[in-house]
């Protein structure tokens, strides 16, 4: 009996030396981002992190080897501002006609209000104190489906509310919500909507109402300050859990699509003095000179303006509008010519195949593929603080990448595996387009002598 275990322990002794702990992917293309691309390397990961990269790398003996022979292995990329993985109610308002792929509601979410809000003393449409890392669901679909377009992290927020919530930066694949969590204070979401119940109501009540709560803020530190200095004679203030999700935020996020609402909003941020990071610029392309004087980083929505499809065709538009439409594809390549600090978020698109045509369309009105592949990487790491960890492909960093066979962002590139924390998934074949409608027959096509159908 004694030999039988000794000769089981010893199988299973071998059997752990022979199981691989690092994976390398060899000969393959390697596009770093951060520096030159190589036409062969090798890249090594090792306990969920880059082990080596390089063209001259020696493979571990205890390596499991992938073939990268026509392959190119590209950083994972990066949504850097999302909703993915949060729970139905802290998403954002759905868009009519639009079906909300999310998961149940959050347990943390305040119950809806009793009686409508009578001015800012009631906090209204403001969860400042939710936090999107307490709140991760790993069974929402959407993160299945963002691998498969190449996708390995996102900047995750709540988007309910005037203050939403605080985001996170996550990976897109973990056993438990605690193991995808990089880091829980990205920054406070806030938008510009009413709040739907009472006051504010309109745009500029919903601006005084934010003025108030920094202001409130402020006048809430001091208080807390002054009770730390000397506890025995001043009275301590309350808790007030709005205005401490308020005070920890590294940074805001406020919405600017128009050039006046761009303008407005880089006075806004000075006067709140908070680092801000602007999102929307669908007119990107006017506010060029504005936003390179006040040095303000700004993601850019890839839903580019489009007409919708509910829409009564005999409309007409205006010529804002089809300005808009044409030309706001071009922000990002005006943005590139100015040296103005930019990267994409996704803005509710989640179709590998419609990410990739909305990035190609951003290249084709001028942006150059390097930078376009840097909106979606290192760009987005280094506006959240996250340059040292994501977004390039270099020895250290968190082992997020995402191995095509094609150049990525081509329509018929194909996305053959991903990384995140070093572990492989393999992307589910995509489903085949619809089929075409069919071509109206001939008496279809035949003249109705100038009347309207029935």
């Amino acid at each position: 009996m004694k030999s039988l275990l000794a000769v089981l322990t010893a199988f299973c002794g071998f059997l752990a030396a022979q199981s691989p702990s690092a994976i390398a992917i060899r000969n393959a293309r390697i596009v770093p981002v951060n520096g030159p691309t190589l036409s062969k390397g090798t890249v090594v990961l090792r306990n969920g992190l880059i082990d080596a990269v390089g063209d001259n790398i020696a493979i571990p003996s205890d390596a499991s080897i992938i073939e990268g022979d026509g392959l190119t292995i590209y950083p994972g990329l990066m949504d850097a501002m999302s909703n993915w993985g949060m729970p139905a109610n802290l998403a954002p308002p759905a868009r009519p006609g639009v079906a909300q792929t999310v998961g149940p509601a959050s347990p943390n979410a305040p119950p809806p209000p009793t009686r409508p809000a009578q001015g800012p003393e009631d906090r209204p449409a403001t969860t400042s104190w939710l936090k999107a890392a307490d709140e991760v669901l790993l069974t929402d679909r959407r993160l299945e489906t963002a691998r498969s377009a190449g996708f390995t992290s996102a900047v995750t927020f709540p988007m309910r509310g005037i203050f939403a919530g605080q985001g996170a930066v996550i990976n897109l694949a973990g056993d438990k919500p605690r193991d995808v969590v990089l880091d829980p204070y990205a920054g406070q979401y806030i938008t510009l909507l009413p709040s739907g119940n009472g006051f504010p109501a309109a745009l500029f009540g919903t601006i005084s109402y934010i003025r108030q709560i920094y202001l409130d803020a402020g006048h809430y530190t001091l208080l807390k300050q002054a009770y730390a200095k000397d506890p025995s004679h001043v009275q301590r203030p309350d808790y007030d859990r709005a205005l401490e999700g308020v005070l920890e935020s590294k940074r805001i996020l406020l919405p600017a699509n128009r050039m006046v609402e761009v303008d407005r909003m880089i006075r806004f941020a000075a006067e709140l003095k908070q680092p801000t990071i602007l999102y929307g610029l669908r007119e990107g392309y006017r506010s060029v000179d504005l936003l390179k004087k006040a040095g303000l980083p700004v993601l850019v929505s890839l839903k580019w303006p489009a007409k919708e499809s509910d829409t009564d065709p005999d409309e007409v538009e205006t010529l804002r509008t089809l300005e808009v439409r044409d030309h706001a594809p071009s922000s990002p390549a005006e943005f590139q010519k100015a040296n103005i600090r930019f990267a994409f978020y996704t803005d509710g698109i989640d179709q590998p195949r419609d990410l990739h045509r909305a990035v190609k369309k951003a290249i084709d009105a001028g942006l150059s593929r390097e930078n376009a592949l840097r909106a979606l990487t290192l760009s987005v790491a280094e506006m959240y603080g996250m340059a040292d960890r994501l977004g390039s492909i270099e020895k250290g960093k968190i082992a997020n990448l995402v191995v095509t066979r094609g150049e990525i962002f081509d329509d018929r590139t194909k996305v053959e595996m991903v990384f995140i924390d070093g572990k492989k998934f393999v992307p589910p074949p995509e489903a085949p387009p619809p089929p075409s409608p069919a071509k109206p027959s001939a008496a279809t096509n035949a003249p109705n002598n100038g009347s309207r159908p029935q």
